[in-house]
């Protein structure tokens, strides 16, 4: 059976791919596909839209002394390294090389697990929405978290804006079709936490935008009076 006919297949092998954990034939079979087919380059390059911000912009962690002990302990390393010098035949490599490609997948599903948590701390629900905002020429300006549990959403910007004194970043919510929706105003520099409406999900508004606006906000009810400078997709994890 094809995984084209199979949603679900689809989007946890898109999934698995993108984080590296598809491995071995599966991972050969999935990358023959992708060039014949549309639906599985769509899937991947959502993963990756819901992932890559996670990556970018989580903090550095530098894991506990007992976290290479583990990796010790599991994979016998002080035991190899102790057999370094004895000659090794195909079939040990061959089982060295298995041991550590399970290990590999390990690590890296808690890895991701490590960048949702990171980001909003270990008392805090993980976000359910995130965006990352890009200017013209594609370069990251905002990161957006949003945790509908606890009504709130926070918007980093990683990008310093020169917003004259006069003037007001405005975050907003597009959907697919009618006018723009306010959420608040942003800080030119650093990070701020502002309520999150009910229905401003990815599904009822799939795009937020940063517009230049006067002092205060814009003036307009049905949406920005000054220009978007920054954008990007309001996605669900």
């Amino acid at each position: 059976m094809s995984i084209l006919n199979n949603e679900k297949l689809l989007d946890r092998l898109a999934s698995e791919y993108v984080l590296g954990t598809l491995k071995g034939g599966a991972r050969r079979r999935f990358e023959n596909q992708l060039p014949q087919s549309l639906v599985l380059r769509r899937a991947v390059a959502e993963w990756q839209d819901r992932l890559t911000p996670m990556a970018e912009f989580a903090p550095h962690a530098v894991p506990s002394a007992q976290v290479w002990h583990n990796l010790v302990r599991e994979l016998r390393l002080q035991q190899r390294r102790e057999r370094r010098a004895t000659p090794r035949n195909w079939k040990s490599s061959i089982a060295f090389w298995r041991s550590l490609g399970l290990v590999s997948t390990a690590l890296a599903t808690l890895l991701v697990a490590v960048l949702v948590t990171k980001q909003v701390g270990p008392a805090t629900p993980p976000p359910s929405y995130i965006a990352m905002l890009a200017d013209d020429q594609s370069t990251p300006v905002a990161f957006v978290t949003g945790n509908p549990q606890q009504h709130r959403m926070t918007i980093k910007l990683v990008a310093h804006q020169d917003v004259a004194s006069d003037k007001s970043l405005e975050l907003w919510a597009v959907p697919k079709q009618g006018a723009p929706r306010s959420l608040g105003l942003l800080a030119s520099d650093g990070s701020i936490t502002l309520p999150l409406p009910d229905n401003a999900t990815p599904q009822a508004f799939g795009l937020l935008a940063v517009s230049l606006e006067p002092k205060g906000g814009s003036p307009k009810a049905d949406g920005p009076s000054g220009p978007i400078i920054f954008k990007g997709s309001w996605v669900q994890v």
